[in-house]
């Protein structure tokens, strides 16, 4: 029927004023008695709340990365979920910009800290990520392409750990 592109933030109660294309999309969809169809959940929202509102208002909508039939409860939980990675996102945000405000561009010269459990990896804790790689090349101990260590890989194995 019709296309309603938005780039406004779904944040907030009064989100539904703040975002006039999801309104008149609204609108359309009650007034033709046709649902709102969206790629993802988080387009639409990204708070519990919001999505609440929408299924108890009868507002008709359907996710296509779910499904027509998606269960209610499933959406609620999907919703939460994205709540959670909007938190997420916004602290990573909040973090890289004090990081660069400080006077080092985000990510660079992080110091690696261990994880709870690591057993004999502690004695690199605290190392930066290019300290790790020169020492794993110093070991001899190769990459699992054979290759030697470089500091992104060390990031990229870090992360993967802390995941």
């Amino acid at each position: 029927m019709a296309e309603f592109v938005e780039v406004e933030t779904g944040k907030g109660s009064d989100a539904l004023d703040r975002r006039p294309q999801l309104s008149a999309a609204q609108k359309m969809a009650q007034k033709r008695k046709a649902p709102i169809i969206v790629a993802k959940l988080d387009r639409l929202s990204r708070d519990v709340h919001f999505i609440s509102g929408l299924m108890t208002h009868r507002t008709p909508f359907i996710v296509a990365e779910l499904g027509a039939d998606a269960d209610p409860f499933m959406l609620h939980l999907y919703a939460a979920l994205a709540k959670q990675e909007r938190r997420l996102i916004s602290q990573r945000t909040k973090d890289a910009l004090a990081a660069k405000s400080a006077g080092s561009p985000a990510g660079r010269h992080q110091r690696w800290r261990a994880p709870r459990s690591c057993g004999p990896s502690c004695e690199l804790a605290g190392q930066s990520a290019r300290a790790i790689a020169a020492e794993l090349n110093t070991r001899n101990l190769p990459t699992p392409g054979r290759g030697p260590w470089h500091a992104v890989q060390v990031i990229r194995v870090l992360r993967r750990l802390e995941d």
